[in-house]
């Protein structure tokens, strides 16, 4: 494959960076968020997002009869890793999970309501899979949906859903039909994150950054929120955590942390000998370099396997997402191994290497392990979908 890119998208380039040029501000561009920008709801970030909604690039890839221009997934790929490397907030989920779920399989009153509200920006989304005794394994989800007159009874809990404590909007997924096998009798629906009987109760994560318990207590929906035919949601939750596995988890700043460490290994002493000449810092140093090149080929693999049509490329999502989030830990374990004990002073201590930079990156990038399932889901997936071995091996 052709890793270069075409002069358009050169030029689409160059125009988001003019952009974020245009808009910087600290308090939206934090590369210390580590990937996380978008789970921090202020006025400045619903205000950054509006603009580039304004600019058309929410939705780019969507079909014009919903207010897409159905432009090729690469330029969505391109202005995500655009933002990503400022630590800008990124197009998020309203745009890949949701939008195009809908799209897909939506009915017309909720791609009326809420197609044009996500291209304006107008709203956030929460999304709940995971549960207490299911964690990662979406297909073992047990939030009980049961049947009442026009719509149904939601009674259980959720778990490590972010944005619920600022999301208008609920995207959730319910067993309505308990006797199915594990990857049948789940539905997906929608609900105003205000309903009665639910409730958000926060956790601290050790990326600093806060997720949620969601509980249930007799929630209805309507019907007509439900997302596509009943009893197939999981099958519609496949298809987008194959996006969320690949839009979440920008190849961006993980190349920027590696040139920022590399910039610093160029000046840093240490017993007053220069640590570029240790040798076994060189190769550890050429040895990160080398398999971010390789992470970089791979994101361009999912960009390039998405752009031939049909549904999102599993194998390509599922190999992406546990490279690059496994990568992502071994560049801050690696840094802090060569920046010495002070590596572990606090992110933002002005005296410390690269300013604690990689103390906060160790955190975060645990988290990024498990999020969109787990590193040991994804080499299921792998095994079964790509390798074709057996589910009990």
């Amino acid at each position: 494959m052709n890793f270069e890119f075409s002069e358009e998208e050169q030029a689409f380039l160059k125009d988001v960076d003019e952009f974020l040029c245009r808009n910087y501000s600290p308090e939206v561009m934090d590369p210390t968020r580590e990937n996380f920008a978008q789970l921090v709801d202020t006025p400045a970030r619903r205000a950054f997002m509006k603009k580039i909604a304004d600019r058309g690039w929410l939705g780019m890839t969507w079909p014009k009869e919903y207010g897409g221009s159905e432009r090729e997934g690469v330029y969505e790929y391109l202005l995500n890793e655009r933002l990503a490397g400022v630590g800008a907030p990124q197009i998020g989920k309203g745009v890949g999970i949701i939008g195009k779920t809908l799209i897909a399989h939506g009915s017309d009153k909720l791609k009326k309501e809420f197609l044009p509200k996500i291209l304006r920006n107008d709203i956030e989304f929460a999304i709940g899979y995971s549960e207490p005794q299911a964690g990662s394994d979406a297909a073992a989800m047990q939030l009980k949906a049961v049947r009442e007159g026009d719509g149904w009874r939601l009674n259980g809990q959720k778990i490590f859903t972010t944005s619920a404590h600022f999301a208008e909007w609920y995207w959730v997924g319910a067993r309505t039909d308990p006797d199915a096998p594990k990857h049948y009798g789940i539905t997906l629906f929608l609900l105003p994150m205000n309903s009665p009987g639910l409730t958000v109760q926060g956790m601290e994560t050790i990326g600093e950054d806060r997720t949620n318990q969601v509980f249930f207590d007799n929630v209805y929906v309507g019907d007509d929120y439900r997302v596509g035919d009943l009893n197939k949601g999981f099958q519609y939750i496949s298809e987008a955590l194959d996006l969320e596995r690949f839009t979440l988890f920008t190849f961006a700043p993980i190349e920027k942390r590696v040139e920022l460490l590399c910039d610093w290994v160029r000046r840093a002493e240490r017993d007053g000998k220069s640590l570029r000449n240790d040798p076994i810092v060189r190769q550890r140093i050429a040895w990160l370099a080398t398999e971010t090149e390789v992470g970089r080929c791979l994101s361009l693999q999912f960009v390039a396997a998405s752009m031939k049509g049909g549904a999102p490329p599993t194998n390509e999502a599922s190999m992406y997402k546990l490279y690059g989030t496994e990568l992502s830990q071994r560049v801050a374990n690696e840094a802090l191994d060569i920046c010495g004990a002070a590596g572990q002073l606090r992110v933002r201590t002005e005296d410390a290497p690269m300013k604690g930079r990689f103390e906060g990156t160790y955190r975060a990038t645990v988290v990024e392990t498990v999020g969109g399932g787990s590193s040991e889901v994804q080499k299921n997936i792998i095994a079964r979908r790509k390798l074709g071995l057996p589910k009990n091996f």
